[in-house]
Formats: structure tokens, sequence, C-alpha cells
């Protein structure tokens, strides 16, 4: 979910002057969204109401209110309407019911029109002004047909979204390789462009299965040390690099850039040495390169000339 679902400009001379800013969660998402507002008691975890691009939300506090003078980011604030009542939190609870039951009425649907799409989730807003279904698809589905009967039976409107497999992971949540949360359900704001050259940066073996993620694409910390390993390996030599250890000749094979050793190898024998002596050992194969004499080779032919002799006879 992007941020601007949850937070947009305020028009100029809209008349709010809240004095506190504060982080609310929705959906037992790990991530906040901020919102103006003009308590400043508000308790960790109390439920309220507000208004997002998608309708009316309910929400939970997630940090404590904080003065306005302290909030820095671009986007401005809308107002928290009113800390929520109790008629408001079990209509919530009523909305969780009804979107499961809608989440397989549209799922039958679906079967019986033989759209290709993959359904995820069913939310209501809390006035129930509006169902929005949560959905997969490899490619553009033509659901008209599907939009008149879910109209038709759920009697609101109606909001199908399609997301990446990306997206999904977010919503579904799960444990990560690491044994930690997903970092996308639980603190990326957003997905950034991840490719194998990271991977190839961060002299990693390029197994595309151990590399990827619960959504089938590259895992998302391949981003988070990359800058590191990019300075870190201005220090080290090329990899292939050949230099003389020992009076024979070795090859860079691989590297360490953390603990900062070198593998260097030829074809009998590997060696694991630090950085700073294989910087050592190419200085003084470069050293040498230079103080030898290339041989100078003469490509011109030789002839042999024989004198005329003048006397012999005809």
């Amino acid at each position: 979910m992007n941020d601007e679902n949850f937070s947009s400009s305020l028009p100029s001379g809209s008349g709010v002057s809240s004095s506190y800013f504060v982080g609310i969660r929705f959906n037992n998402a790990n991530k906040a969204y901020f919102f103006s507002t003009e308590v400043d008691d508000l308790k960790m975890g109390e439920a309220v109401v507000v208004e997002t691009i998608r309708g009316i939300e309910l929400g939970y506090v997630a940090t404590l209110p904080l003065p306005l003078a302290q909030y820095h980011m671009s986007l401005q604030l809308k107002p928290i309407t009113r800390v929520a009542s109790e008629g408001d939190i079990r209509q919530s609870n009523e909305n969780v019911t009804r979107a499961k039951e809608a989440l397989t009425f549209c799922a039958q649907e679906i079967s019986k029109l033989g759209l290709k799409m993959n359904l995820i989730s069913c939310e209501y807003t809390l006035d129930r002004s509006k169902a929005i279904f949560s959905y997969l698809a490899d490619d553009r589905v033509d659901f008209r047909e599907l939009l008149k009967m879910l109209a038709n039976h759920l009697h609101t409107r109606i909001e199908l979204r399609q997301i990446g497999t990306r997206d999904k992971a977010k919503l579904i949540g799960g444990i990560g390789i690491c044994g930690l949360p997903l970092c996308c359900s639980a603190f990326l704001n957003e997905f950034d462009g991840i490719s194998i050259n990271r991977a190839k940066n961060q002299l990693l073996s390029l197994n595309i299965p151990k590399l990827s993620g619960h959504c089938g694409k590259l895992i998302c910390c391949l981003k988070y040390e990359d800058d590191v390993y990019t300075e870190l390996r201005k220090d080290f030599p090329k990899v292939g690099l050949r230099l003389t250890y020992n009076d024979q000749s070795y090859r860079i094979a691989s590297m360490n850039v953390l603990s900062r050793i070198v593998k260097i190898e030829n074809g009998a024998d590997a060696q694991f040495l630090p950085l700073e002596e294989i910087n050592k050992l190419i200085s003084k194969t470069e050293e040498k390169a230079k103080g030898e004499t290339p041989k100078v080779v003469d490509a011109m032919p030789k002839f042999e000339v024989k004198p005329k002799n003048e006397g012999t006879p005809k």
C-alpha cells in the first residue's frame, strides 16, 4: 500500500490547525502512517477513526503524539476524525466477518466466469461504503461482469485492485530466511528494483532459488549492504589478476571483503593471504615487470654479399 493511500495534500486555507502528529497502523500492519491531531493524550493501541483516500478507516495509535513542529516530511497531514467508539469497534469486527463472506462469494464467481485471477483479500471501509478486493494476475482481466455480480450481491461500491507478488507477500506476511518477519510486511515503505548485479557485487553465489524471497523475486535485503561492499571493494584488486608468490605464478581467485582475505591459486596450490600482503605482492610483480629489459629482435633479414671474381673465365 502506498503512502498516498493514507495522506495527501490539504487545500490551502482548509482551516485545520492541529498541534500534534501521531502514527496510525491499519489492519494489523507494522507500518505506521502519520495524521495530525489536537489531542495530546492518545494512548498506544487506542482505536481512532480517520479518513483516507480509500474512505473511512479504523486504525490504532502506533506512536505517542509529538509536537507538529517536529514533523519534517513533505506530505501534509490529514486530521484524525475522532477516537473510536464502541460502536465503531463493533462495526469494524463485523466488517471482518462480512469481508470473509464476500471473499468466498467472489472466488466462486471468478471460478464460474473462468477468469484468470488469483484472489488475495477483501476489505470493507468502516462505513461499508466500499469493498476492496485485491488479486494477482499475469495479464489484464476483463472483470466487468464480475463487478456487476459483486455490486448486486453486496450492495456497495466495489474496487478490484491488481497487485504484484511483492505486494502479496507484504499483505500476507511470513518469516524470512533470516528467521525474522519479512521486511516488506515489517517496515519497508516501497520496493526498490533489485538486480542480480547486487549479488555479484557482494560476491554471492548466483543461486537464484537461494537469493529469492517468498514473492519469487530477489530478496530485498540485497540492497542493505550493497553500498558498503561497493566502498570496500575499492581497496581490492580484480579477480583474475596474476602475481608472483614464492617464485610461482598465481591468480586471484576470490576474496572476502569483510575479513579482508584474498584467495590465490594456481594449478597445484591455493593460498589465503591478507589484503595487505596481496597488495605488496602486486607491487613487487609490477616493479619486476618494469625492471626487465625487453629483448630487441632484429626483424630485418640478413643477406650475405659475395665479392665478384673478375678473373674467373667465362
